[in-house]
């Protein structure tokens, strides 16, 4: 299998099934030096297990991470970082029905048309557990993020049709609610509405928004590589994303030019913008404004209701899925768009230091 690898030179390589033994990542190109933990890694780990709400699936995982190498006497050494979170709770029966039959809004006959094979307990590699080797390698790439001041924040913007308005954010009360919504009005509202979704044997969708604060002009580059691009990229490769926008996004399809536009202006030396309608990026590069984007999150396609479908041999079948499912990706989703994020943001940064020959032959220099 191609493509488990992400990143030029801070780079991630996931690996492991849903029912396997374990799940795990390899980080290679990570500085020498980096204080580093298993704790470190593990407060991430906490907000994406399983098992924490009745919005989450019952799956009982502790999601207990080990370092297996690259951390020497609590520091990085500059060699690939191998982490490993060991599956604990496996019930590969509940996917017993489903093993001649694909499942409406799964991977399940796509995999099968690719491979001519697949690993039906769970999704196997399509799963949403493949996303813990990306939290994981996501929190080095935080903490080597904040060791430039730069901070990575993503919240729960919408569930179904409960959105907040930017004008009533309040980012102390995500962590105050299981939904992670920056306002507890919004959430409870949102909690009503999942409530009703799963007595109907249903699920949500829904968005989460990123903010990236300190992130300095010049980060990206002008072609293949621009800063969106790549972030859109990150956003895309996580499961049940089926939408992305930086800025204004969309809405901007409805404003004039002199109304997109972010007018420049000098403060204390410093160029500024007096409005950030570009969420922070011009050209594929940062302009030094918040970076700001939202992602879009489907519905889990895992429900109890009755859907039609078709099994492996052509004939057409009726499906009511059983096991333990997420009536909603997008609260568990929010930690794994912050480690998208650093990990974009820092291979980018690492990326950069090559822009100049002035910068090379400074760190050259004896």
């Amino acid at each position: 299998m191609a493509g488990s690898t992400y990143g030029t030179i801070f780079k991630i390589t996931t690996w492991g099934e849903s029912h396997g033994k374990g799940i795990g990542v390899v980080v290679d190109g990570c500085p020498a030096g980096l204080s580093l933990s298993e704790n470190d890694i593990q407060e991430f780990l906490n907000r994406r297990k399983p098992g924490q709400n009745k919005y989450t699936t019952k799956r009982n995982e502790n999601d207990t991470v080990e370092i297996l190498s690259g951390v020497f006497e609590g520091k990085t050494t500059g060699t690939p970082i191998s982490l490993l979170v060991r599956n604990e709770d496996q019930h590969s029966k509940d996917y017993s029905n489903i093993s001649s039959c694909y499942r409406p809004g799964h991977a399940d006959y796509t995999f099968d048309a690719k491979y001519g094979f697949r690993d039906y307990r769970g999704g196997g590699r399509s799963s949403g557990r493949e996303t813990i080797g990306r939290v994981a390698g996501g929190a080095i790439a935080l903490k080597l993020l904040k060791e430039f001041g730069i901070t990575v924040l993503a919240y729960t913007k919408s569930i179904g049709p409960y959105e907040i308005p930017s004008s009533e954010y309040h980012f102390s009360e995500i962590n105050e609610n299981i939904l992670y919504m920056p306002n507890i009005t919004y959430a409870n509202k949102a909690s009503s509405f999942l409530n009703a979704c799963m007595s109907n044997c249903d699920s949500a969708g829904g968005i989460i928004e990123c903010q990236v604060k300190n992130l300095p002009a010049g980060i990206g580059e002008p072609v293949f590589y621009k800063l969106d691009a790549c972030l859109a990229q990150a956003m895309f490769s996580i499961g049940a994303v089926k939408g992305m926008e930086v800025g204004d996004g969309f809405s901007v399809t409805s404003t004039l030019g002199s109304e997109n536009n972010d007018e420049f202006y000098i403060e204390n030396g410093m160029t500024c913008k007096k409005t950030n309608h570009a969420g922070g990026i011009l050209g594929g590069i940062s302009d030094g404004n918040d970076l700001i984007f939202r992602t879009a999150f489907k519905p889990t396609p895992s429900i109890a209701q009755p859907q039609n479908t078709v099994t492996s041999t052509g004939e057409n079948t009726t499906l009511s899925i059983s096991g333990r499912h997420d009536p909603i990706i997008v609260p568990r989703a929010v930690v794994v768009v912050e480690a998208m994020t650093a990990l974009t943001l820092i291979d980018l940064l690492l990326l950069n230091m090559s822009s100049r020959l002035e910068n090379i032959i400074r760190f050259y220099e004896k």
